[in-house]
């Protein structure tokens, strides 16, 4: 394994070592591995997609540090518990065609978000929402059918105008948005070209999908920035590059192993119980990542103003896990044999090989499937698997348990993709859902969490740190927990 590594080094520095000088160009170069695949902020729920989204467009309400709701486009005030008032500042209130953002635009933003024909993943998150009033160009209301305390923090799809919404516009290919860049172009599955509109730099996203590759374009000048999805061992050899700068933040991506529990064996809690004792995430974290994740127990990270910080941690214990499979009725003359599927990507094909080795431990036979990115999501939210595993990124409102948890949301009305059902769990989401204080859902949403740590529709693994690479001539730009890609508002290249 050393001499391989060595060799990967020794092949990325003779390629260096043989190229020219970097073109001079003003733009941006992000390297990407997974290409943005729907510019429409209503119907889009891949990260790329979503990050990029933010830069397109603006929106209503956005997040602080603690997941709290903050004003972005709009102030907002509560006239009764099911009326809200929102009103529109100063900022972001020109669309790319030139026409200017209004509430008739807010209105029609949301009701096309309402709209079955829109087929929008936030649309069942806003089912609260009743009716949408337009009360001047600056102001709108928002009246609900029920009591919902988090409502703001509901509202944070891009908005779109309303004149290309009455027309069917393909804002998922060609975006009309009045957030801080508009589009210059877009090859699908290519290169997407960003220009901000405060002072003209230019963002070129460049998909290049092996991780080796990236890092050898950021070597070699071809491409300027890069964000996650490396090996650390690659990470690390960034380190020590003169001209990179590498920057690491403590991450809230939450990794976690799923099952599908309408499969005869993943249906078990004793085998779910005794795949999460079998795997030892800890020494994970330790020899994969060297250190960069925290081992978690829920989905919300202990910062988040709604997070369980009680919940233990789940210990490897091979034993007990033995014992426990032992009494579902497997052993060495039966063994549990399973599929675990994941992406192609190098990073999670090696921890897919860890856990067959560790689940091989315990008397578990897996056998790992991987796929392009395409194929593996589309399986999974198809429900095609027995065991997968993925990462939530980005998470701020606690609806996530809603979307992903309640025996409503079985794809595609939600993100229930392994068909959890469990009624505490449903009545703990739905209560916390209806509670009228902030401070009562965070003591719900906290029994919530702890149920899914007894229940175990997922294996809560880790939660990612996130970081970037970047050429000494970009400058001012800043990674954050969450992954987005907001620091690009600031960022700057110096030829």
């Amino acid at each position: 394994m050393r001499v391989a590594r060595l060799s990967v080094w020794l092949w990325i520095c003779l390629l260096c070592a043989c190229q020219g000088p970097p073109a001079q160009v003003s733009a941006i170069r992000f390297g990407l591995a997974v290409a943005p695949t729907n510019l429409d902020p209503r119907s889009a729920t891949d990260a790329t997609s979503e990050r990029i989204n933010r830069l397109i467009y603006a929106r209503l309400v956005d997040y602080d540090a603690h997941a709290r709701p903050v004003a972005s486009l709009a102030t907002w005030e509560k006239l009764s518990p099911t009326q809200y008032r929102f009103r529109l500042g100063t900022r972001w209130r020109t669309f790319d065609d030139g026409t200017r953002l209004e509430a008739d635009d807010v209105a029609a933003t949301y009701r096309s978000v309402l709209d079955p024909a829109t087929a929008s993943a936030a649309a069942a998150a806003l089912s609260m929402i009743d009716r949408i009033v337009v009360r001047d160009a600056d102001t709108v209301d928002f009246l609900l059918t029920r009591p919902e305390a988090l409502f703001p923090g509901y509202l944070t799809v891009g908005i779109l105008p309303a004149e290309k919404i009455a027309a069917r516009y393909p804002f998922q290919r060609h975006p009309i948005g009045s957030g801080a860049f508009r589009v210059l172009s877009w090859r699908q599955g290519g290169r997407l070209r960003l220009q901000r509109k405060a002072d003209g730099q230019i963002v070129s996203f460049e998909p290049v999908q092996d991780p080796t590759m990236r890092v050898l374009k950021l070597l070699r000048g071809e491409i300027d920035l890069l964000q996650g999805d490396l090996p650390p061992e690659l990470l690390g050899y960034l380190q020590r590059r003169p001209g990179i700068e590498v920057q690491r933040v403590t991450g809230n991506t939450f990794v976690y192993l799923g099952f599908q529990l309408q499969d005869p064996a993943c249906a078990r809690l004793d085998v779910r119980q005794a795949i999460a004792l079998g795997i030892d995430r800890q020494a994970i974290i330790r020899h994969v990542f060297h250190g960069a994740a925290r081992p978690a127990s829920a989905l919300l990270p202990p910062e988040h103003w709604a997070a369980n910080a009680a919940l233990p941690l789940i210990e490897a214990d091979p034993a007990r896990a033995r014992a426990l499979l032992a009494r579902a009725g497997f052993g060495p003359d039966n063994p549990l044999q399973l599929s675990y599927k994941t992406s192609s990507d190098p990073l999670r094909l090696r921890i897919a090989t860890i856990f067959q080795q560790q689940l091989a431990r315990i008397g578990v036979d897996l056998r790992i499937q991987s796929y392009d990115w395409g194929t593996f999501f589309g399986d999974i939210k198809a429900g095609r698997f027995q065991l997968y595993s993925l990462a939530w990124v980005g998470i701020q409102s606690p609806d996530i348990f809603r979307y992903a948890f309640d025996s409503r949301s079985v794809p595609p009305a939600g993100a229930n993709r392994g068909r959890y059902a469990d009624a505490l769990s449903d009545q703990l989401i739905r209560q916390a859902q209806a509670a009228p204080t902030p401070a009562r859902q965070a003591q719900l949403y906290r029994r919530v969490q702890r149920r899914l740590l007894e229940r175990l529709p997922y294996v809560p693994l880790w939660y990612e740190d996130q970081y970037a690479a970047l050429a000494s001539h970009v400058r001012g730009y800043r990674v954050t927990a969450d992954g987005a890609y907001d620091g690009l508002i600031t960022a700057r290249r110096v030829n």
